[in-house]
């Protein structure tokens, strides 16, 4: 019986140790490999390995327009892309991974960036009360404006253009030199060419009134396309988590809403804010003061970069405080006329990059692309071409902008 006890004994003893052992192992192998059951995303915040990260618009009132409605509320949208997550451990186990892990875990942070891309005055359409030039060249293949463009506007993080046309079946238009309006099916060609967002601060957005301007804010929010104005403010959060928000100004108002919109959108925790202004003289080469002291002063309460329109030609680029005024890039896919005296425009490309702790821009670089806003060699078929590198054509477009490739 003693014998018996002690065999007892013996292998209990043997079996808590196994137990142990294989406890033991099992802490330890959760400890080197945490990433097995959980994932960590960009953010910071741990979460389930399936929960997608939404690229997500808003656009908000920010006071009431002085000659515009109620401002009306663009929801928020989801592509449903995956986020980028750090991958599960491989289950290896030896102490090169481990030292190679740790390795990678002190490397220092590379900065976040974001890349958006510019165009100037986009008019799809001819005027409402004659012949439709625009539609009977383009004849609605939705690919066909942009399509010498689109690889670029494909290949950044966001596009931002000026819509400056109404997008309405109204016929009820204003009395006034020209109006423009397409039908809300040409939302596809901003669409089919990866342009996000529009600005809506111009001249041309009532051409419709009241409630043609309600169709075309309506009709973009169907389309999945972000929209802002002197009245609404407008955040696009890229796929690296970082906020990029614009608002628009027109020359017709003072700067007291616009100063309101850049304060909303970085207490929305923007880190970079654009403002779209429309305003200058038409067919003026060079800015004018007020341009000039209305740019620096929204500098001055906290815009990133101002991107100008309405002259429809292409006015000189400056740097102010080590930001970008672009006083105007001119027309780009332009249906107002059917010959253009001037086609130079350009594709103008700002890459924003980030502190380490991701919170503000630090750094500003400028890509300024020549293009043409018509393909043929005359009249106007709606197809913006780039100018050849080097050509008089890309020579005096950099000019005009007084830009360098030393300067990028």
């Amino acid at each position: 019986m003693k014998s018996d006890g002690i065999t007892f004994r013996k292998i209990a003893m043997t079996a808590g140790f196994v137990l142990a052992v294989a406890v033991f192992a099992g802490c330890a192998f959760k400890s080197i490999y945490p990433g097995v059951t959980e994932t960590e995303t960009e953010t910071g915040i741990t979460e389930a390995s399936e929960m997608p990260t939404a690229i997500s618009v808003e656009s908000l009132a920010a006071t009431t327009a002085e000659t515009t409605p109620e401002p009306e509320t663009t929801e928020g949208t989801e592509d449903g892309s995956p986020d980028e997550t750090t991958d599960a451990a491989s289950g290896e186990t030896t102490e090169e991974a481990a030292s190679e892990t740790t390795s990678d875990a002190n490397a220092a942070p590379t900065p976040k960036s974001v890349k958006v891309t510019f165009v100037g005055d986009c008019t799809l359409c001819s005027d409402a009360r004659g012949y439709n030039h625009f539609d009977a060249v383009v004849k609605k293949r939705w690919n066909y404006p942009f399509k010498n463009c689109k690889s670029i506007f494909s290949h950044d993080d966001l596009t931002l253009a000026n819509c400056e046309m109404a997008i309405t079946s109204s016929k009820k238009h204003r009395k006034k030199a020209f109006v423009f309006a397409m039908n809300p099916s040409g939302t596809k060609y901003f669409t089919h060419a990866s342009i996000e967002a529009v600005n809506l601060a111009n001249n041309h957005t009532l051409d419709f009134g009241t409630s043609g301007l309600k169709d075309t804010r309506r009709n973009l929010k169907k389309a999945g396309i972000l929209w802002s104005d002197t009245s609404n403010y407008a955040i696009y959060t890229a796929k690296n988590g970082v906020k990029i928000g614009m608002c628009g100004y027109t020359s017709t108002y003072g700067l007291s809403k616009t100063y309101k919109l850049i304060k909303q959108l970085r207490a929305k925790g923007c880190q970079i804010v654009i403002v779209s202004c429309h305003w200058g003289i038409e067919a003026r080469y060079t800015a004018t003061k007020s341009q000039k002291s209305r740019g620096h002063a929204l500098i001055n309460h906290g815009a990133d970069i101002i991107v100008g329109t309405h002259p429809h030609r292409l006015q000189p680029i400056e740097v102010y405080k080590g930001k970008y005024i672009l006083y105007s890039i001119g027309n780009f896919c332009f249906g107002g006329h059917t010959n253009p005296s001037d086609p130079d425009t350009a594709v103008v490309q700002c890459t924003f990059v980030l502190n380490d702790e991701g919170t503000k821009v630090t750094d500003y670089r400028l890509h300024v692309m020549p293009f043409s806003l018509r393909s043929s060699k005359r009249g106007n078929d709606y197809c913006p071409k780039p100018y050849n590198y080097e050509s008089k054509a890309y020579d005096r477009v950099m000019a005009r902008l007084n830009w360098a490739e030393a300067d990028e």
